[in-house]
């Protein structure tokens, strides 16, 4: 599993396997996601080739998070996704975020560890 660092990499797309690395999934499970939620819509290609933007990947974060984690069906994600989807985008910046503070806290500690 690769993950994007969306504060490092400034790309404007990503490709579908990047973005299945990152979540841990098979690139099929995010064309059938494509399917299942309009939320999900990458650009794609003269060739059919998806590039996914940061919003994109928002909202597969978002999907990725009610139906892996909490374990909802795909009806219950999308019914979630109607009635309180600011509420669920919100929740995710925050983990993103503090996933990131707790990413550079343990950058903090190691620099600190190799000093001593």
């Amino acid at each position: 599993m690769v993950m994007i660092d969306f504060e490092k990499n400034k790309k404007l797309y990503y490709s579908i396997k990047e973005v299945a690395s990152h979540f841990n999934v098979k690139e099929s499970l995010l064309r059938y996601w494509e399917k299942e939620f309009a939320e999900i819509s990458p650009r794609k290609t003269e060739g059919g080739t998806r590039q996914y933007t940061k919003d994109d990947i928002d909202q597969i974060t978002v999907i990725h998070y009610l139906v892996k984690e909490k374990g909802m069906t795909l009806d219950g994600a999308r019914q979630k996704l109607r009635t309180k989807k600011d509420e669920e985008i919100r929740r995710q910046q925050i983990i993103s975020n503090l996933e990131n503070i707790k990413k550079e806290l343990d950058e903090l500690k190691q620099s600190f560890d190799d000093l001593s």
